[in-house]
């Protein structure tokens, strides 16, 4: 079983998701950033230093006994605004990327078969009669 398991953990493609999973935890940590500390400080100032986190609607009071019952509304709203901006600058980000990643050349593929003049269908290019219906072919 454990010789099965290295084998299963050294193939590429696991080696590759692993390194992948890595990459994208970071690069989250950078977006989230970007997010928090440059793009939500100006909307906040837009928006009038709306604080959302502070909203919500108080289902039962605190007591000496028990904490408040809440539903966090405003912490919702933060959050969903959250991932749609880091969805949008990732978009952009991805975008971006594209554009400067050089296009692939498409190399024309010789043809390999060519259409019998008598029956149309496909036949090797090296061939001097055709399979299907015997009729000789003349080839220059």
């Amino acid at each position: 079983m454990l010789k099965e398991f290295k084998e299963f953990a050294m193939r590429g493609n696991v080696v590759d998701m692993a390194v992948g999973i890595i990459i994208g935890a970071a690069f989250g940590k950078i977006i989230s950033s970007l997010v928090s500390d440059v793009i939500m400080p100006p909307i906040g100032l837009l928006l009038g230093n709306v604080d959302f986190s502070n909203l919500a609607i108080t289902l039962k009071e605190k007591t000496a006994i028990t904490q408040a019952v809440t539903i966090k509304y405003g912490i919702f709203i933060n959050t969903v605004l959250d991932f749609i901006i880091v969805a949008f600058v990732i978009f952009i980000f991805i975008r971006q990327m594209n554009r400067l990643q050089k296009k692939k050349e498409v190399v024309p593929v010789a043809p390999t078969t060519i259409e019998c003049p008598k029956c149309y269908s496909p036949i090797s290019i090296k061939a001097t009669r055709c399979p299907n219906c015997t009729s000789e072919l003349h080839t220059a």
